[in-house]
């Protein structure tokens, strides 16, 4: 190629270069001056917004630590609730009750929404009515009141069909109804972000639909899906109206059991105490506060660790 060839293709080039240059200027490089105040406005609404979001949440949590710091003791997870001796009572049989209703939810939750992530992102027709459905049903009851739930778990698990009693188990399922929806689509989101080159690569092995991915998608996916379900317990130990209606009861003294004994849960307790009139019983619910907090933090800390030690393995 001779060289007055190659001067006018260059030429041409540089003159290619800067015109898509002023093109990108023209639309994104220079901005009016109102565009740019609004979108330093819109940026402080959200900066003021989340602030005062996290300014209410710390004042909330200090108000009930100083206002329970004098119940703040052993006695609180050792003792149990006492309408005498106020001052030495405790929420040991609550702890217990939400030690059952969130091992319960977890032994229910997982299987049955990984499962059902997996089959509608691997293996199910998208074209078929009845997959359509399912997908429809459970992005609606991802918004649906929880005190709905808790309608449908007297209706048809304390008694009805099941007819489980006013039992931990009733509890149990019924909170696992309310947040199987947010694993469902937490764990669908994990396996659409695992990379298709990974199943590709792993079907031209001879590997057969299900060893891909229960070897290859599920651990890749795994993360997300801890995620969703720390999302889920975290909401879950936190329900009232639902418990009220399936039995848990307002004041317990002894110890439950999950599928023969009336039970009572940790908000349901500090629920009761709080709407007493008497100061002592609201101190003990500012101190029911701060501990139910507390083993929010532990059962977080826990899957955050598994979450944190599989995605190192990956």
């Amino acid at each position: 190629m001779t060289t007055e060839t190659r001067e006018p293709r260059s030429a041409r080039a540089r003159i290619a270069v800067a015109g898509a240059r002023a093109t990108t200027e023209s639309n994104f490089g220079t901005r009016d001056q109102k565009d740019r105040v609004e979108s330093l406005v819109f940026v402080g609404i959200l900066v003021v917004g989340v602030g005062a979001a996290l300014l209410g949440l710390v004042g909330i949590i200090a108000w009930a630590a100083v206002k329970g710091r004098p119940l703040l003791t052993t006695r609180l997870i050792t003792e149990g609730p006492s309408t005498i001796d106020i001052a030495n009572a405790g929420y040991r049989p609550a702890i217990i009750g939400s030690i059952y209703l969130m091992l319960g939810v977890i032994v229910l939750i997982v299987p049955l929404g990984v499962g059902a992530a997996v089959y509608l992102e691997e293996f199910a027709d998208k074209t078929k009515w009845w997959n359509r459905l399912i997908e429809l049903n459970i992005q609606n009851l991802a918004g649906v009141p929880s005190i709905v739930f808790g309608i449908l778990g007297l209706g048809f698990i304390a008694r009805g069909p099941l007819s489980l009693g006013f039992v931990a188990a009733a509890g149990s399922l019924t909170l696992a109804l309310l947040v199987l929806p947010t694993v469902i689509l937490a764990a669908r989101e994990a396996i659409k972000s695992v990379p298709p080159s990974i199943r590709e690569g792993s079907l031209a092995l001879g590997v057969t639909p299900w060893q891909t991915v229960r070897r290859q998608v599920l651990p890749a996916a795994l993360p997300g899906i801890l995620t969703g379900v720390i999302l889920a317990v975290s909401r879950a130990i936190g329900e009232t109206a639902p418990l009220l209606l399936v039995g848990a009861a307002t004041f317990v003294t002894f110890d439950p059991d999950f599928f023969n004994s009336r039970y009572s849960a940790l908000p349901v307790q500090i629920f009761t105490y709080a709407g007493r009139p008497q100061e002592e019983f609201r101190i003990l619910a500012a101190a029911g506060v701060i501990l139910m907090l507390g083993v929010v933090l532990l059962m977080n800390s826990v899957a955050i660790f598994l979450r944190s030690r599989y995605e190192d393995r990956i």
